[in-house]
């Protein structure tokens, strides 16, 4: 199994996006939130309608049948794909090209559940998830969705953190495309995790402490930013 299993999509608008599956640990964990809180409805639900006798039983089954089935696709639908517990750990369900998921997909991908459940305690789909690429469970497979991270807010680079600079030395092709792939990945790296790479540059960096912005002035001198 890949390590990156980032994918990216192009919108009709020409838009390319980079979209994160998440993997079965955050969904587990969103999954047993959810259960949670459906439990502390249902035992409201029991408690409340129990004054009833066998009518109460019966009305509270129905609105327990109900709300296993359904609680997930109206936050689907209506919430922008976040049930409370994918919410809390930044999850939202969507179509696999990132689309807003619809309503056939939100129905199909929970009815198919008790497959996924199967033998037990989510059997099938934690194995799906482990052999699909995107973390699909069998439900997502037929309804062709997919839960991913939402997308991290990125710090915007100031022009002026990367004015243009001449490399002090003459740089192959090779050379030059991999400072530009590092500035156009520099966003989604850490500070740490930038300036380890730029300090791997030397003898091409002159000074440890400016490294990341040197590079990025090479990079901007090399795509003609003057």
């Amino acid at each position: 199994m890949a390590l990156d299993t980032l994918y990216h999509v192009n919108t009709p608008e020409g838009i390319r996006l980079r979209l994160s599956p998440a993997g079965p640990v955050p969904r587990m964990l969103a999954w047993m939130i959810d259960i949670l809180i459906r439990s502390g409805i249902n035992i409201v639900i029991f408690i409340s309608l129990s004054y009833l006798g066998n009518t109460g039983t019966g009305i509270a089954l129905i609105l327990l049948f109900l709300l296993e089935w359904f609680y997930p696709v109206y936050f689907e639908l209506y919430k922008n794909g976040q049930t409370p517990g994918k919410k809390i750990f930044k999850l939202y369900v969507s179509m696999e090209n990132a689309s807003p998921i619809t309503p056939a997909a939100s129905i199909i991908r929970n009815l198919l559940r008790f497959v996924d459940f199967l033998p037990f305690f989510y059997g099938f789909g934690f194995v799906s998830m482990l052999l699909t690429k995107r973390f699909q469970r069998l439900g997502d497979l037929v309804a062709g969705t997919v839960v991913l991270h939402q997308a991290l807010q990125y710090p915007e680079i100031k022009e002026t953190y990367i004015k243009a600079i001449s490399p002090p030395v003459t740089l192959s092709l090779e050379e030059q495309q991999a400072l530009i792939r590092y500035q156009q990945r520099i966003p989604y790296l850490t500070k740490e995790r930038s300036e380890e790479l730029a300090l791997l540059t030397q003898p091409l960096v002159e000074n440890n402490k400016q490294a990341v912005p040197q590079l990025l002035g090479y990079s901007s001198w090399i795509m003609g930013k003057r």
